[in-house]
C-alpha cells in the first residue's frame, strides 16, 4: 500500500521549505492516489517538469517511495511545461500539480534509473 498523495505532497513541500525553496500546491488532486506532477520554475522563464515514473520502477517493500522522471534533460520554456500540464489534467483529472521556485533547479525527488 502506497502513501496517500496528500501526505506525500505535504511532506515534499515541508522538505522544500527546510531547504529554503518556496513551493505550493497549484492543483489538488485525488487525496488517496492522484498522480503528482512537479514543476520547478527556474525564475528565468524556463522550468523543469518531473512526472511519475512508470509503475515498473516501484518496489512493494518500500511503499512510501515515489519515483519521478524529468520530461527533458534540460530546462524548457515555462509555456511548454504549462501545455504539458494542461494535457495531463485533461487525461487525468485526479492529478496533483506542485510548483516550486528555485534558480538552481533543485528538486529533492527520487529519480527513476534510466
Amino acid at each position: 500500500m502506497r502513501l496517500k498523495s496528500s501526505i506525500w505532497v505535504a511532506a515534499y513541500l515541508r522538505r522544500c521549505q527546510t531547504e529554503g525553496v518556496f513551493g505550493a500546491v497549484r492543483r489538488r488532486g485525488a487525496e488517496e492516489a492522484g498522480a503528482v506532477f512537479i514543476k520547478i520554475a527556474l525564475l528565468d522563464g524556463n522550468a523543469m517538469l518531473y512526472i511519475p515514473a512508470p509503475q515498473t520502477v516501484y518496489d512493494d517493500s518500500r511503499p512510501i517511495d515515489r519515483f519521478f522522471t524529468p520530461t527533458s534533460k534540460e530546462p524548457i520554456p515555462e509555456a511548454s511545461v504549462e501545455e504539458r500540464l494542461t494535457k495531463e489534467i485533461r487525461f487525468d483529472p485526479d492529478a496533483w500539480i506542485v510548483e516550486t521556485e528555485d534558480r538552481a533547479g533543485r528538486h529533492f525527488l527520487n529519480l527513476a534509473r534510466a
